[in-house]
Formats: C-alpha cells, structure tokens, sequence
C-alpha cells in the first residue's frame, strides 16, 4: 500500500500557510525564519493534533467504532481536537482528563479548552485524586459496549504509528513548497511532547530524501533520554509501515533541552518573552504550553549562532492558542513594568 493509499478522514484546511518571519528577522537577525502556520489547520481552533485525528479517525471508522475515547491533561489541545473531530464525524466523545498541571488560576480549571470541550459535545471524565486513568478508561469502554456501542481508543497525543502518518503528510507538504521556491529547508524546530509530530516529520523527509534536521525542543518531561527514544521507535514503526527498508541515519532524533522550566504547563519567562516577540514583530499568537516554550528554543539557538545567515529554518507553530486566556499571569507585566 503506497502513502497515499492509507485511509484518512478530510478534516484539515491544508496545505497550512509557510509564511517568512521577515520583521522578527530585522530584531533578531540571523537565518532566513519561516513559520508554518499548523495552527491554521481549521478544526476547533486548529492545531497540530488535527494532522494526527485524519488518520486516527480514519482507523476508528474503518474499524465500526461509534465512539472515541482518549486522554490528556485539563487543558489537552489533543481532546479539544479529538472532541470536534468526533463532533464533524459523527461519532461519541469521551476525555478522560488528568490535573497534570498545578495550576489554578486565571479560571485554568473552567476555561480555555475545557470551555471548548463542552461546546463540542464530548463527555469529559476528570479524575479524582487516587483514580487511575486505565481504570477510568475501562469503565468508558465497558459502559460503550453494554450500549451496543464499539468504542476506539486513542492514546495521548494522538502519538502512535497511525497518528505520526499525519506530519509524514506535512513534512511532504513542506518539501513541496520549498522544492516550489527552490530552496532547502535546513531545520523544522517544534515541540516535541508525546512523540508523534517528531516522529511523523522525520519520516516524511526521510520518504522525501531531505536531510533537513527536526529539532524537537523538550516541552514535557525530564527525562529527555526517554523522549528521544520514544520518537526513535514511532520512526521505526511508520516507516515499516510506509516504506519498508528506509530507515534514518544515526543521530537524527534531536531533541533539544532547557526550555521546560519547572515542568510541562508551567511557564517560564522565557516563553513569555518569546510569546510577546511573535506577537509584537509579526502578529502571530503562540500557545504557552507548546509552541510558546519551542519559539523560546529556536530564539536561544539563534541567539547563541547555531545557524547560518543564509539557512532556511522552519518553525512548526502546533497551535493552542484558546490555553492564552487561561494563562493571562504568565503576561502580566513585573514591578518594573516590563
């Protein structure tokens, strides 16, 4: 079965913009900085997990599921996503959603995404202290099946095989344009989570024969060794599926440190520097959970000269913008008004 034989539900306005950042260029200097603009995908606010719901919805489907049921924290821009493709598909929701984040301010447990869950119609499980999301899970399912109804499981992230085949797709619609305008993309800088949109690009420019480099800069664990090995086996997996043989050269899982802070979902002012950047020098929102903590990475590397003059960097914006307004503190100006 060739790549595009694989089954995918339409639900992505694409090819997404790839647009110059020519005026955060004349502040920050260094490469040429291109942003491709995965926060336009078009689903509920867009994002990168739309890419990976083509797919997983797909295999639901194909599969008789009814239902969908899948996991992430409170402000999950993955269960917003999954909830309003279930909402355009036709098919039950179910979130089973974990306090991951200690945050309780600026209405964080009321608002943002969990706001936009509701209005999609998807039925959310948060769990209790002591509850485990497995078991949560289980009752789901169970409840699903005594109703006649099959459900699909679909893991955080959307982060597995099926869900990285959503950015071998962008990372084909990247080489494209830049083949369209006869340039080379050196590097797609990103954040990297669960796995699945680092793994997807790596094997979409592997598919291509690019040696453009994917730095996934570390917005979710400590443990950076164990990211990386994750993304390295997703790799594994989609390319045995989509081209069997192929394989990347040693080295090519980049994950780059020093962005996370005090843990995912916490800020940092270096994600808020970066957010206000974007915002002032070019109007575009980043999200400061993901793409705000990545842009503050690509800002450091550039800062620090890991990149030609004359290089064309990509910056894969995810979305998660609706997650601003539950993180109005992180902006808020300091003693000295800055």
């Amino acid at each position: 079965m060739s790549f595009d034989d694989i089954p995918r539900a339409p639900l992505v306005h694409g090819p997404t913009p790839l647009e110059p950042l020519a005026r955060l260029r004349d502040v920050v200097g260094g490469p040429r900085v291109w942003i491709k603009r995965d926060d336009c995908t078009g689903l509920a606010g867009g994002g990168n997990k739309s890419r990976k719901l083509e797919y997983l919805i797909a295999a639901a489907e194909a599969e008789g599921a009814d239902a969908v049921l899948t996991f992430g924290a409170l402000q999950s821009n993955h269960a917003r996503q999954t909830a309003a493709a279930c909402a355009r598909r036709g098919l039950a929701c179910d979130l089973v959603l974990v306090p991951a984040v200690p945050r309780t301010v600026d209405d964080y447990e009321r608002a943002g995404n969990l706001l936009l869950d509701n209005l999609l119609g998807a039925r959310v499980h948060r769990l209790t202290p002591g509850e485990d999301a497995a078991t949560v899970a289980h009752r789901v399912m169970a409840a699903h099946a005594a109703a006649g109804r099959r459900c699909y499981s679909v893991p955080t992230g959307g982060s597995n095989a099926t869900g990285a085949l959503g950015y071998v797709r962008c990372a084909r619609e990247i080489a494209e344009a830049f083949n369209d305008r006869g340039l080379f993309p050196s590097a797609v800088i990103h954040a990297t989570s669960t796995g699945g949109t680092q793994a997807g690009l790596l094997a979409g420019f592997a598919h291509a024969g690019l040696t453009t480099r994917v730095v996934g800069v570390n917005v979710y664990t400590k443990d950076g060794d164990a990211l990386g090995t994750r993304v390295s086996e997703l790799v594994a997996q989609v390319l045995e599926r989509t081209a069997p043989g192929l394989a990347l050269t040693p080295g090519a899982v980049e994950v780059a440190e020093g962005q996370l802070g005090d843990g995912y979902g916490i800020p940092t002012a270096a994600m808020a520097e970066a957010v206000r950047l974007l915002a002032s020098t070019e109007g575009v929102l980043l999200d400061p959970v993901y793409s705000g903590k990545a842009f503050a990475g690509l800002l450091a590397m550039i800062r620090r000269g890991a990149f030609a003059e004359d290089d064309d960097i990509i910056f894969l914006h995810t979305g998660g913008t609706p997650a601003l307004g539950v993180y109005t503190s992180a902006f808020e100006p300091d003693a000295e008004g800055n």
